[in-house]
């Protein structure tokens, strides 16, 4: 970060939250004299005369600095101390920018701002959520009116900080230039980077990126990635939305679809039945048909397999008359059984552990799965796939069916959900841990959805076409079928 400085050494610098005032000691070895510092707790001493253990929040702003550099604060309004509440409550640049929405962090970005000279670098690490929230856009359009962005680097969900889970990145910020473009680094080592990584960038990929836009979400991705999630997201806009509001005025999956994760056994392998042939009656009529994660492919199945499913409360002597093949079979696995987490319920060895959403998985209507967790580091699509109305997902599988109030076809969704599109948007918007997307409830609710205009024969005939090539695919995977879906859907976001 102090090599990203590009100001003399005479440069009137400040560290405004400079804890034991490890940029204090990077700066001075790089031969930096003019320092200041601030640092709220005073019980963190550091051999640094010039550092005034006062609130930098409440500082004078008349004073002016060439660099503003460090790791600021980055706490939620909820979780601050009363103190630190009151005092933004006085501050004239919090009650004319933030609100209790916000977070710490923007009051130490916008007034390290205010702060720079013409031409001054602000130079943060911080987490990224800030970036593309709905509350934090007046931090963002007030930088871009002031300024740009000028370096960028992001280590997602790289352990920078020990015991700290985050998404951190490392911008630069130059005061009054408007630049057009973003040298933007994305981390590429796994685990932490080492000290030659960081002095040579080895553990680094560059791209260069588009200055962001006023009024938008900024996103971490090339020209043609952001034009995708744009289009996107501008054509599942609501009719009475405005354009830089779009984040709250979406139609999203979540409107349309209801999503639960699947069931929880405890463990798989004690219910999973290879052998139905030799069941009884009884037992056969007690196994549900499932697909786990390993099952799924892109749009189908490639495996299935059968489990033993009871939810009567019975004895264990009358469960194991009435059920005499799957009590054997579970005879092995009895005491890993007994060591299930429970979930606070006195749980016999032959019940599920949690069949969390059994309800939503009993309705006599097809389904998508997905699995909850995807890596996409050598992938660039999703396994969203249709699994029929009596078909269950287990525990490392989401479930999305319709709502009665969804017009469109199951089969328009699964093409949807497949789509390029979708997979650019969640890949920068989703719940990104690394190169592993997530797919709890929450992040599939939150995808933007694009609704047919039911008074449209245009749209009405592309909505019909994705459903018959999609049909198709799904029963003969001819991949000219996913050429087909894909001519249709492009036709939807077309202006």
């Amino acid at each position: 970060m102090v090599k990203l400085i590009d100001k003399s050494t005479q440069a009137k610098i400040l560290e405004p939250s400079c804890g034991e005032g490890v940029f204090l000691s990077s700066l001075e070895e790089a031969g930096y004299s003019n320092l200041s510092a601030y640092e709220i707790d005073s019980t963190l001493k550091n051999p640094y005369k010039y550092v005034k253990y006062e609130s930098f929040v409440s500082s004078p702003t008349n004073e002016k600095f060439d660099v503003v550099i460090g790791n600021p604060p980055y706490i939620r309004w909820k979780n601050l101390e009363e103190e630190l509440k009151k005092e933004l409550k006085t501050s004239p640049i919090w009650q004319r920018y933030f609100n209790s929405l916000c977070d710490y962090l923007f009051i130490f970005i916008l007034k390290s701002i205010e702060q720079l000279n013409e031409g001054g670098e602000l130079i943060f690490i911080c987490p990224e959520y800030w970036m593309n929230t709905t509350h934090s856009r007046t931090l963002r359009d007030y930088m871009l009116e002031n300024g740009s962005i000028t370096d960028m680097y992001i280590f997602k969900e790289v352990p920078l900080f020990e015991g700290v889970t985050s998404s951190y990145v490392i911008f630069k910020y130059v005061k009054s230039l408007k630049s057009e473009q973003i040298s933007l680094y994305k981390y590429t080592k796994k685990g932490k980077p080492t000290k030659d990584d960081l002095e040579h960038g080895t553990c680094f990929k560059k791209q260069i990126i588009q200055q962001f836009k006023i009024g938008e979400r900024w996103i971490l991705a090339g020209a043609e990635e952001r034009s995708s999630i744009v289009s996107l997201e501008k054509a599942c806009k609501k009719p009475t939305s405005l354009l830089f509001d779009l984040g709250a005025n979406m139609y999203r999956i979540g409107d349309f679809c209801d999503i639960g994760n699947g069931m929880v056994s405890g463990l798989d392998r004690a219910f999973c039945v290879d052998d139905t042939c030799n069941l009884t009656e009884d037992e056969r009529s007690a196994l549900i048909h499932v697909y786990k994660a390993k099952d799924l492919q892109q749009y189908y199945n490639i495996s299935d397999s059968y489990y033993f499913f009871l939810q009567d409360n019975i004895s264990e002597c009358v469960f194991r008359e009435r059920y005499p093949n799957i009590y054997a079979k579970l005879q092995p696995f009895r005491e890993e059984l007994s060591k299930r987490y429970s979930y606070g319920k006195n749980l016999p060895i032959w019940e599920f552990a949690f069949p969390r959403n059994e309800a939503l998985f009993r309705r006599k209507q097809e389904r998508i799965f997905v699995p909850c967790k995807e890596r996409i580091s050598h992938k660039q699509y999703f396994r969203f796939a249709i699994a029929g109305s009596t078909t269950f997902p287990l525990q490392d599988v989401t479930a999305i069916l319709k709502k009665q109030c969804c017009k469109e076809n199951i089969y328009y969704i699964l093409a949807y959900l497949n789509s390029s599109r979708v997979f650019d948007w969640l890949k920068y918007n989703g719940i990104v841990k690394g190169e592993i997307v997530e797919f709890s409830e929450t992040p599939l609710a939150s995808i933007p959805y694009r609704c047919i205009n039911w008074d449209d024969e245009h749209e009405v005939r592309c909505h019909d076409n994705i459903v018959k090539y999609t049909q198709q695919y799904v029963n003969t995977k001819d991949i000219q079928n996913l050429y087909s879906i894909e001519a249709n859907l492009n036709t939807l976001f077309y202006e």
